[in-house]
């Protein structure tokens, strides 16, 4: 008879939030999977597909280490799990370089918070350029309510409080893209942070490529009465883009996202949400999570 399975320990102690749920179950499902025994053998489950992380890159000599904290979080939360970096531009390794060398099977998680043209254009076409591997794209990172988390809990470090009352807002500073798509999911994020801050007005803005700018969107809440204004940083790690928008709050700038908890346990969502997915799709659909190559 075949001994019952056990429960594989839980990566998100305490009561599990409504953005922890599907990543705990996909989670709790291939650990299970790798345990089944068949007709009494046990058949070792295949490696899993690698998480290739890719982030933009920057020459802030901060962004490298801050990307790689947030792997190390990462890979605690999921060990055994195989991750590695590639970088867009500016910063090695680089996205090209890391899939050579890899075999098998991998899913680039992009460090990426909308659909711009890196998402649905660069990332898609790295993956063709590598035809040695078997390769899938998951979805940004956002918009969802582990983002949102992550927003908010930098805000807080920042001194912004939870509660700012009729006079306290927040700019959601973000990169830009000319995407139209990209420009609804942060306008989604800000209304997710939004929603976590008891209803304080969240307005997007961008560092480049789309309006309004950081300072645009200040003079547009102290228009409407709002005096205590923080901006939120939606940047994964340090750069030029993040240390302007910070330079252009008039009061609490909240850090670059880094290794905030929430984040790494996001990224293991989409890594978990692009495996699946039985069939590829159209990373632009608004409801798609991931893309095939």
């Amino acid at each position: 008879m075949t001994a019952p399975i056990p429960h594989p320990p839980s990566a998100f102690p305490g009561p599990l939030g409504a953005g922890d749920l599907a990543a705990e179950i996909s989670a709790q499902l291939g650990t299970r999977l790798g345990r089944v025994r068949l007709h009494g053998f046990h058949r070792p489950a295949p490696p899993p597909p690698t998480l290739v992380a890719v982030a933009h890159g920057s020459r802030d000599p901060r962004a490298l280490p801050a990307v790689r904290a947030l792997l190390d979080r990462v890979r605690a939360l999921r060990p055994g799990l195989p991750v590695r970096l590639g970088h867009i531009e500016l910063n090695g390794p680089l996205l090209a370089d890391t899939l050579a060398g890899l075999d098998g099977a991998a899913v680039l998680v992009p460090l990426l918070f909308g659909r711009g043209h890196h998402v649905t254009h660069d990332l898609p076409a790295a993956l063709r350029g590598a035809p040695h591997l078997t390769g899938r794209v998951a979805g940004p990172l956002g918009p969802h309510a582990l983002l949102a988390e992550a927003l908010h809990g930098r805000l807080l470090e920042a001194g912004f409080p939870d509660a700012p009352g009729p006079r306290g807002a927040v700019v959601l500073a973000a990169a830009g893209s000319r995407s139209p798509r990209s420009a609804r999911d942060t306008e989604h994020t800000a209304r997710l942070l939004s929603d976590r801050l008891g209803g304080t007005p969240v307005l997007p803005a961008y560092a480049s490529a789309a309006d309004p700018t950081v300072p645009d969107a200040v003079a547009a809440l102290r228009d409407r009465g709002h005096d205590r204004i923080a901006v939120a940083s939606c940047f994964t790690a340090p750069g030029h883009f993040a240390t302007r928008c910070a330079a252009a709050a008039p009061g609490p700038a909240a850090a670059p996202l880094g290794d905030h908890p929430a984040l790494a346990r996001l990224v293991l969502h989409r890594y978990d949400q692009a495996l699946l997915t039985r069939t590829g799709s159209d990373p632009e659909s608004a409801e798609a999570a991931t893309v095939a190559v």
